[in-house]
């Protein structure tokens, strides 16, 4: 089973991870890279958007709405994406402002219409996560405060060896609230092109039991069990991580032989 796909950065809209080439049950995930002044439409039926900035600024519109500076950061560590949202059945023209601009448009299926919406920095929640060696910074640009039928998503940043998502935990049953069904997916970027780290994804059942390196434009699927991240000593790790379930939220439980590191 391989779970890595990854994304060579270049101009234009590109399906990465399609509802035909992967084993995930609600989520998809685009890139899309304008130069300055360019423009593209989508228009998918049955789905919602979420559209990370991921660099750069643009504006997005749509009949009834129009966001138009949106975007706040030269690269990934600059702090928190911005983020827009776009419901089910709606149309809408992304415009890349005074330089290029690099999104991440993450989509699932939508039964309910929600208004779109904008998401800017002020108003990103952001968290510092563990202790010691898994110590790591995460912030909520998609949170369950705004609108969405499945869509839940945010970012963490990883240094120098450390780890994340650690102690191991999963999302893969619907035991609410205890722990809720959610896909996921990874994405990567390091701070030096060379830099690097593993992510693993292993189930309780033996079904997955994956590892791998992952660089600048990887990710990695989530269709069940614990998927800990770990980014190789002396580099900077930033990961957009992106989830959808009927449940929205983290509703997961650590794998139970690790739970005494928080203690």
């Amino acid at each position: 089973m391989n779970l890595k796909k990854s994304y060579l950065e270049e101009y234009g809209y590109k399906k990465i991870i399609t509802d035909r080439n992967s084993c995930l049950t609600y989520l998809e995930l685009d890139f899309l890279k304008l130069a300055d002044g360019d423009s593209c439409t989508v228009d998918e039926k049955g789905k919602e958007f979420s559209l990370m900035i991921l660099t750069g600024k643009c504006s997005v519109s749509g009949e009834g709405f129009s966001f138009e500076e949106v975007g706040n950061r030269q690269n990934v560590f600059d702090g928190p994406a911005e983020a827009v949202y776009v419901g089910k059945d709606t149309a809408f023209t992304v415009t890349a402002k005074g330089g290029d601009v690099k999104i991440a448009i993450a989509k699932a299926p939508a039964d309910k219409y929600f208004a779109p919406s904008y998401v800017p920095v002020k108003d990103i929640k952001t968290k510092d996560l563990g202790k010691g060696s898994f110590s790591r910074v995460a912030a909520f640009n998609l949170p369950e405060t705004v609108g969405a039928n499945l869509l839940y998503i945010g970012e963490f940043w990883v240094e120098d060896g450390n780890w994340a998502s650690y102690p191991p935990h999963k999302h893969d049953v619907e035991n609410m609230p205890t722990e809720g069904f959610l896909d996921e997916i990874y994405y990567f970027e390091f701070d030096k092109p060379q830099g690097f780290g593993v992510q693993m994804v292993y189930s309780k059942d033996g079904e997955i039991n994956e590892a791998y390196k992952v660089k600048t434009g990887d990710m990695v699927e989530v269709p069940k069990g614990y998927h800990p991240f770990s980014v190789a000593p002396g580099y900077k790790n930033y990961c957009l991580w992106i989830m959808a379930g009927k449940n929205r939220g983290i509703f997961c439980t650590s794998e139970e032989e690790h739970k005494w590191v928080n203690k």
